[in-house]
């Protein structure tokens, strides 16, 4: 993968930067429609084509941030499964940790070992997906991306699970029998009580938060380029009003966001829907972080973009 900008904007230092966003191309174990390796690249490519400005907080969040692409982290060839999700967690664990991580996926395989590195101790997972991704393993594997939220429970986490519409008999089970797994079904949202229940929860939350967006979380009909999509699924309004209610919540510490499971196609919207949603998030956070207060120094004031 080539070195990447963010909109075209220079790189920051990592150590000085805000922002870090790291593309993790993993694509070992999917299971349906290939191309989730392809996914980092496109979303950057296509966050080329939205404005600096973000109209929901009504600033220009790097005008006043520094943001830095890192390189890409791969796996290499013939290695083992858990060697490269340990470099994973050990690339991310090398990382300045005061800042606001994004992981750009490929599989949600990745999502462990950087909530592990993120997040040693126990805190609270939020998971917008159609799968429950709770198998302890699948076609043999621990690491395949059908289970996930089994190895971030083992991590002690609390789960919050958002949009869920396809799972197996013995994980819904395990979500009814387990009381730090809250699961919100996507039908049950449609419900007039449900969607303020849980905007009010998240709002609530104390602590450590990582959130983990598979985007097969949103109906098909908005996103198509995902590898296992299904019918239902969040709307782009209900997951801004997700991603409002975690990051200005004041009682947390986001750790990071990952965004996973995409596959670029000829339309495109799939890949500018998740740039426009990690712009979001940028925007969001740095407003809750209250940088929009700093100098005009960011990212931005080093580019003429008239």
């Amino acid at each position: 993968m080539p070195k990447l900008k963010y909109q075209f904007l220079p790189n920051a230092c990592p150590e000085a930067a805000d922002i870090l966003i790291l593309p993790v191309p993993l694509e070992n174990t999917v299971s349906y429609k290939e191309g989730t390796a392809n996914a980092p690249e496109g979303i950057i490519r296509a966050g080329e084509q939205l404005e600096y400005y973000e109209e929901d907080a009504a600033w220009s969040p790097l005008l006043h941030m520094n943001i830095s692409v890192l390189d890409a982290f791969s796996a290499k060839i013939n290695e083992d499964e858990s060697t490269t999700h340990q470099r994973l967690y050990e690339t991310v664990n090398a990382l300045p940790q005061k800042n606001l991580l994004v992981a750009l996926g490929g599989e949600h395989s990745i999502t462990p070992a950087i909530v592990a590195a993120r997040m040693p101790t126990p805190g609270t997972v939020i998971q917008l997906d159609a799968h429950a991704d709770l198998r302890s393993q699948f076609n043999g594997s621990p690491y395949n991306h059908a289970c996930p939220m089994h190895r971030i429970r083992e991590q002690q986490h609390a789960l919050i699970m958002i949009g869920i519409r396809s799972l197996t008999e013995e994980e819904a089970l395990r979500i009814n029998n387990d009381e730090d797994i809250t699961a919100y079904m996507d039908r049950q949202l449609r419900h007039a009580s449900a969607w303020p229940s849980l905007l009010k929860s998240l709002s609530s939350l104390t602590g450590d938060v990582w959130l983990t967006i598979d985007m097969d979380a949103f109906d098909p009909g908005l996103i198509p380029g995902v590898g296992t999509p299904q019918p239902g699924g969040i709307s782009w309004h209900q997951s801004i009003d997700i991603l409002e209610a975690v990051i200005y919540n004041r009682n947390i510490n986001l750790r990071g966001l990952d965004l996973v499971e995409l596959t670029p196609e000829p339309t495109r919207v799939s890949e500018i829907t998740a740039a426009k949603l990690i712009q979001k998030a940028i925007s969001f956070w740095g407003k809750a972080h209250k940088y929009d207060q700093k100098p005009k120094s960011g990212s931005q004031s080093h580019v003429d973009y008239h």
